[in-house]
């Protein structure tokens, strides 16, 4: 935990330095670190062991969002600097996949670290979804897109049969791959309002879609009382 705090201080002195990154986006980026290590500490069920190599991908891609998170404080310099923040939450989406490979390669698979590494894509994409409100590339509708999946566990609560779990779905994956693809290139400069609206509204009318057809096939198969 303290090497993701000291690899966060030392890339917020290097935007400092070289983007000239605002003092309150760096005390941002440090709450928000603060608080997912907090909610890792509480949730971690094995205290006396350390996270092993897969967790520490996964809280490596966290201290990245973290200075996304941060980044929302300075909303004028995000727009001066739109080209490294995309090149930024790239970094952030690619490293996706490294982790799962690492828990494969090292035979470290665990239940906690899927559903961290689930939960940081969530929040990640979220955070997307707000910076592209704040920029001015779509109204407020872009935050459904991060919200929908927590509003789909919201919803386990009184309906319980939605917390069963899925069956594998490449429908499942290419709208994932094409929701995540369309946040990356409307945070670049080149693409303004109208093609952001535009394929926002695509990802989010075949996000709704996909959320739609797994909500019916839980719904169809959950167990009668």
């Amino acid at each position: 935990m303290a090497g993701g705090f000291g690899g966060l201080v030392a890339l917020l002195a290097l935007a400092m330095i070289a983007l000239a990154l605002p003092l309150a986006a760096a005390w941002a980026a440090g709450a928000a670190l603060l608080a997912i290590v907090a909610l890792v500490l509480h949730v971690w069920p094995a205290p006396r062991r350390g996270l092993g190599p897969a967790n520490l991908v996964t809280l490596a891609r966290a201290v990245l969002v973290a200075l996304l998170v941060g980044a929302l404080a300075a909303p004028a310099w995000v727009s001066d600097h739109a080209l490294p923040v995309a090149a930024l939450a790239a970094v952030a989406l690619l490293l996706d996949g490294v982790d799962g490979w690492v828990a494969r390669r090292w035979h470290c698979e665990s239940d906690f670290g899927a559903r961290f590494d689930m939960e940081l894509d969530a929040f990640l994409i979220l955070v997307l979804c707000v910076h592209l409100l704040a920029m001015g590339k779509a109204g407020p509708w872009v935050l459904a897109i991060g919200m929908m999946r927590y509003a789909f566990v919201a919803a386990m609560r009184p309906w319980p049969w939605l917390e069963r779990p899925l069956p594998e779905s490449r429908r499942r994956k290419w709208v994932c791959v094409w929701q995540v693809a369309s946040l990356l290139l409307c945070l670049l400069p080149a693409v303004g309002g109208a093609a952001a609206t535009a394929l926002l509204a695509l990802a989010l009318a075949l996000l709704a879609w996909s959320f739609a057809v797994d909500v019916r096939w839980l719904h169809r198969t959950r167990p009668r009382t």
